[in-house]
């Protein structure tokens, strides 16, 4: 009997494969379900992602259903469909509010946000993620923010913090990135509002450096010498080290237009892949240890 119920569940991937209603209805509940955890163990995400689907579609109600569900969500995740992750997640925590393991689904979601986007590009050539679109750092911040404000003492909420910090850090300095933007473009206005946005809103970023020395190079522009100072002097006290702070304290009002060394891939590409403007307000070397 066990070598038969073996080559049921081995035989299960053919049936699913083929799609065809007739045949399931003769699988049981518990045979899709451990052909669907032999998949998975087997990091088979795509017949395992059939095989848990078809358990949902024939067994709603059943022993497996809800366990499925939050497979499934693992399952989309592995086989890098962050859309389907979403999609799975919210459903599950709308049909099931209250489930034990409902702050996985949060979890999930967040987790989806966070590796939007990065594939082989990223680890073919050197990419600035801080200067890429921020609407999946700022989706996945705000999904995790949901599972430590719904869930402090979740299995998960450890790993949510540390990539809250990452997400934290790399929008501060998209925001900085912005900034020199406007700078260069003569909108000093906007560009000083972006350094305050960070000073208000990330306050405990390596950013915040740059954030000031936007702010003092802003409000020098803006012609606004009250403001300049105060701030200038909470750059003194913080971070005498900037880059932008001469040796007597004095603020240099050109480190901003400095346009720096080439890089390698600029250099062989004769510029064709690293089209990169001057770098502007960038401490990142000297405040950031990560980027070090």
């Amino acid at each position: 009997m066990q070598a038969l119920r073996f080559l049921l569940i081995g035989g299960l991937i053919l049936l699913t494969a083929c799609s065809t209603t007739d045949r399931d209805e003769y699988i049981s509940e518990a045979d899709l379900y451990q052909a669907a955890q032999e998949q998975l163990e087997r990091g088979q995400w795509e017949p395992a992602i059939r095989n848990l689907r078809n358990l949902e579609e024939h067994f709603p109600f059943g022993t497996h259903a809800e366990q499925a569900q939050l497979e499934l969500i693992y399952a989309y995740h592995r086989s890098n469909q962050p859309d389907l992750v979403a999609a799975t997640a919210d459903r599950f925590i709308r049909l099931h509010p209250q489930h034990r393991n409902v702050d996985y689904a949060y979890y999930m979601k967040g987790l989806s946000s966070f590796t939007e986007g990065r594939g082989m590009f990223e680890r073919v050539l050197p990419t600035d993620l801080t200067q890429r679109d921020p609407g999946a750092a700022r989706e996945s911040l705000a999904h995790f923010s949901q599972l430590l404000a719904r869930f402090p003492d979740s299995e998960y909420a450890p790993d949510a913090k540390k990539r809250m910090l990452y997400l934290r850090n790399l929008l501060a300095r998209y925001e900085i990135h912005v900034a020199n933007y406007y700078f260069k473009r003569g909108a000093y206005l906007a560009a000083t509002n972006r350094g305050r946005f960070v000073v208000e809103n990330f306050n405990q970023t390596p950013a915040v450096p740059d954030a000031l020395a936007v702010m003092v190079q802003g409000y020098q522009l803006l012609e606004m010498p009250e403001l300049r100072d105060q701030t200038l002097e909470l750059l003194r006290l913080n971070y005498p080290e900037h880059p932008a702070l001469r040796r007597n304290g004095e603020f240099n009002f050109q480190y901003h237009s400095d346009s720096g060394d080439r890089s390698w891939l600029s250099l062989a590409t004769f510029g064709l892949f690293d089209k990169r403007d001057p770098p502007g307000f960038d401490s990142r070397e000297l405040y950031d240890p990560e980027y070090r």
